[in-house]
């Protein structure tokens, strides 16, 4: 099988391609990439094949057609920046693609503005929802945002301004490095600009409401931002457990007994590439678990059935279980754990009797750190505060050895 050349190619098209990207496509039997892009470079002998919709299921069948004559692929700016390079290194093996980039649109983004690129977080919502730059909002900070289409920056404004931020300064800057470069400037609030292009990234200098809370990527946030019926893990408990849980960047949890989803929820925001499955047997919880998971930025958080029956079709293996719910249902602890590979933590609350019982004994078997919280909370009392306690709890945490090592 021969080798993929992916070449990044900016809105400059083909004059601003290097020598040697122009003669890796002047060499290629066979061009690949969107319509548009492939309308960028000269005609020649090559096969054009533009790309079908959906894409990414294609491409197998793609490769393989092709797979006995030289293919250049085009990409946008950077192909390893959000782009098609990384999807095919993914699916064919860094050894069979070789790439030439361009410079990415969030480095000219940066350029434009005169902002450091090693300092400004770039997220991208081409195919993401818009909700899953919530989380990086805080009063003062700068992002970039990768439009989807035209329609993303009225889209984000209102987003922006719907969650308390609609003070933010938005700078629109359309087919960057093109004859064609635009640049669009306002407040979210009152933002009232025409759609320029699909190509675009938006440049946010965030300003929060004087009102708007403050939601870090930290956990522990307010009771008071999650709908429900109040069933959930609460602040101070939740930043207790997500600490034990200990998330990194690309992991998945499994969060058995989901309520209002907030352990999920939590664990995803601390870092854009943390998943999630939440869960849940009551269906009506299920629906505030997703509005929750929007609301707070984390729209790809996945809502399975009722534990632990659903654990077989939740696909990936899980990096950490929190049981927050159903601990002393029969089997529920044993399912858990055969589920968690060797090195996977395990976390379980306990607000009952019989439920911290069941704790104790698999501590003993199995080790790992028990702990048991007392939170109090200032109340008024009439004319003065009381402190009014919250139902103590107590957590098992562990993580899975192989057997016969105890930790």
């Amino acid at each position: 099988m021969t080798e993929i050349v992916v070449v990044g190619i900016g809105a400059d098209g083909w004059d601003g391609l290097s020598p040697a990207a122009q003669r890796e496509v002047g060499a290629a039997e066979v061009l690949m990439g969107s319509s548009r892009q492939l309308d960028l470079v000269p005609d020649s002998d090559a096969k054009r094949v533009a790309w079908p919709s959906p894409l990414v299921p294609a491409l197998p069948r793609l490769m393989a057609e092709y797979a006995d004559r030289s293919v250049c692929v085009l990409a946008s700016g950077d192909p390893m920046f959000h782009g098609i390079g990384v999807t095919l290194t993914d699916l064919l093996g860094a050894d069979r693609v070789r790439i030439v980039p361009h410079p990415s649109s969030a480095a000219l983004a940066c350029a434009r503005m005169g902002w450091p690129a090693h300092e400004t977080p770039v997220r991208s919502v081409v195919s993401r929802a818009l909700e899953s730059v919530l989380p990086d909002l805080r009063e003062g900070g700068r992002l970039l945002v990768l439009g989807r289409d035209q329609d993303t920056p009225a889209q984000l404004s209102a987003l922006l301004t719907a969650h308390g931020f609609g003070g933010t300064r938005m700078t629109v800057l359309a087919e960057l490095g093109g004859e064609n470069e635009s640049r669009a400037e306002g407040l979210a609030r009152t933002w009232s600009h025409e759609p320029s292009t699909a190509l675009n990234v938006m440049v946010l200098e965030c300003s929060a409401d004087i009102d708007a809370g403050r939601l870090g990527r930290l956990p522990g946030l307010p009771d008071s931002v999650y709908s429900g019926d109040g069933q959930m893990t609460k602040q101070e408990i939740r930043a207790l457990t997500l600490c034990a849980l200990a998330p990194a960047p690309g992991e998945l949890l499994w969060d058995v007994g989901g309520g209002s989803g907030t352990i999920a929820i939590e664990w995803m925001r601390t870092h854009p590439r943390c998943r999630a499955v939440s869960f849940e047997r009551e269906s009506d919880r299920c629906d505030q678990i997703r509005s929750n998971a929007v609301e707070l930025g984390v729209p790809d958080l996945i809502v399975g059935g009722e534990a632990p029956a659903a654990f077989s079709s939740a696909g990936s293996v899980p990096d950490a279980i929190f049981v927050g719910g159903g601990v002393t249902q029969d089997g529920m602890l044993d399912r858990c754990w055969a589920a968690l590979p060797d090195g996977g933590r395990l976390v379980a609350n306990a607000v009952t009797a019989e439920s911290e019982a069941l704790l104790l004994a698999w501590y003993a078997a199995q080790g790992g750190q028990l702990r048991k919280f007392q939170v109090y909370r200032g109340e008024p009392l009439g004319e003065f505060t009381s402190w009014r306690p919250q139902l103590p709890v107590v957590q098992w945490s562990v993580t899975k050895r192989e057997k016969g090592e105890r930790r």
